[in-house]
């Protein structure tokens, strides 16, 4: 297998990694809203070629795009109001309620409010015949393989107030059964097949927005799958689960000198057995839905499917979990026969060990280097002097780790000396751009710098993440005013000078 970023035809790109979720808008979240299109003009502007995204999936609880209730479906709250406005399904004072000035992204609120707004447009697509549209009538029977289950989970999901689906009557918790039961709660499944087909139809139309700017798009697909999500309720027979359909075990990651309990991610294991008896068709399903959205995928924790670290259900810590073996080759390989040009960015960060190194050989897929955890050794596999290959994707910081400014405000004792030794620095720029040039001239064929170094905030006014913290996430937003003259050019000029120009 070779699935090089050559073969991507990338030979020294860029891209920006920037949340739908944290563009400019005015109802509380971003959108594929105008923000959205003004944001692709700007990637060109700059001479960036690529858009990478987070997980466009529904949020629940924790708001994490990370712990979402179906993989392969879409965050509702990313239709645009005003789009809906200009098909006729919304009107002005239908909007005005919604509008919000916050400059943080108010879940709570969303949930509240967002649902009654679009069921007010889906039940004027409905009156003017939307659903007899031969657009609509295709997207739900090319989508007839999951849309149909997710409907009827959110559908009883709101019947049960949205308590967890093991906790529903018999009758809905078993799949087969509630699809029986389907006609009692026709209307809600249509609001919510209508959700989806807004949702895909809008992100379709900036996709082509994106691809005629000479734009890519670079999705994220989370490794795991929440527990109280379509996913698990639709196949409880691909996870290890107990006779109430509760995990047996779950994710997480070991104790290590910065989370000494370990993260107790909480997420179900794959019975990965089952799995590979079928040919690995639920994987092949999820990828083949992700590669309608994307051009290219970048899989998160990619070192679970050398080995996984599991934890016993109900234990409070991750301390007393396991390493277990997961298929390795076998998937990758069946997925390459089923998807020959399948473009896919191994994120194989964390602890890495050599059957991960072998793994990632084997597929040939390009991995990432972070220039955050590059100064802590004196031949860091993140430093660029050391890449082995430009086939690699370098990331100067992540959606989970500190602003770069804050990062090179922290960073003291050893990693201090080896940060100014390996990093040049450039007469009258900021250490933070020092790191993100350092980052793009770099061999690696694609490197990617998240918005909010460009614009060096502080974790304080940036930062998208902090792992194993359950509140305070995901809820940075751009400011409406970043699109400047003097950005652009800063952005052009280092995109230009490393020789990463489109």
């Amino acid at each position: 297998m070779s699935v090089s970023l050559k073969n991507f035809g990338f030979r020294r790109k860029s891209g920006i990694l920037m949340p739908i979720s944290a563009l400019p808008d005015a109802y509380g979240i971003g959108s594929f809203g105008k923000s959205a299109y003004e944001f692709v003009d700007f990637l060109a502007e700059t001479k960036t070629k690529c858009w990478q995204v987070l997980p466009l999936n529904p949020t629940s609880y924790g708001d994490s795009p990370y712990q979402s209730p179906a993989s392969v479906a879409g965050n509702p709250y990313f239709i645009d109001l005003e789009i809906l406005k200009d098909k006729g399904l919304l009107t002005k004072s239908d909007l005005s309620e919604h509008k919000y000035k916050g400059n943080r992204v108010d879940y709570g609120r969303l949930f509240n409010t967002r649902y009654d707004v679009l069921k007010k447009a889906c039940r004027k697509f409905s009156e003017s015949g939307g659903y007899k549209e031969k657009s609509y009538k295709n997207y739900i029977k090319k989508n007839s393989g999951w849309l149909p289950d997710y409907a009827l989970f959110m559908a009883l999901k709101e019947h049960y107030g949205y308590k967890p689906w093991t906790m529903w009557e018999a009758q809905h918790k078993d799949v087969n059964k509630a699809r029986l039961a389907r006609k009692d709660f026709d209307e809600q499944c249509n609001f919510w097949q209508w959700v989806q087909y807004e949702f895909y139809t809008q992100w379709q139309a900036l996709v082509k927005y994106a691809h005629e700017k000479g734009i890519v798009i670079i999705g994220d697909m989370p490794i795991y799958v929440a527990h109280d999500s379509m996913d698990v309720w639709q196949a409880p027979e691909q996870f290890l689960l107990d006779e109430n359909f509760n995990p047996t075990v779950v994710a997480g990651c070991p104790p290590d000198g910065f989370t000494p309990d370990g993260q107790l991610w909480g997420n179900p294991i794959y019975n990965w057995k089952k799995m590979e008896s079928d040919g690995f068709k639920w994987w092949c399903n999820r990828v083949r839905e992700s590669f309608k959205m994307y051009d290219i995928l970048r899989i998160d924790h990619f070192r679970g499917f050398a080995g996984y670290y599991n934890i016993p259900y109900g234990h409070p810590t991750a301390r007393y979990g396991k390493w277990s073996d997961a298929p390795g080759i076998a998937l990758f390989r069946t997925i390459r026969k089923n998807f020959p040009k399948a473009k896919i960015i191994a994120e194989d960060l964390g602890f890495i060990t050599e059957d991960v190194r072998e793994l990632l050989a084997d597929t040939g897929f390009p991995g990432m280097k972070m220039l955050q955890f590059a100064f802590f050794d004196e031949d860091s596999e993140n430093l660029p002097r050391t890449y082995e290959t430009p086939n690699c994707v370098a990331y100067p910081g992540s959606h989970d780790a500190d602003c770069v400014k804050t990062w090179c405000k922290n960073i003291s004792g050893a990693a201090r000396k080896r940060f100014n030794r390996e990093c040049p620095h450039k007469k009258g720029q900021s250490r933070t751009y020092d790191l993100l040039e350092f980052a793009l001239n770099s061999s690696a064929n694609l490197t990617v710098v998240p918005m909010q170094d460009y614009l060096e905030l502080t974790n304080e006014e940036g930062r998208m993440n902090v792992p194993s913290v359950a509140e305070g996430n995901w809820t940075w937003r751009l400011s409406p005013r970043y699109k400047t003259a003097g950005l652009i050019n800063k952005i052009k000029n280092i995109t230009e000078r490393t020789n990463r120009a489109m």
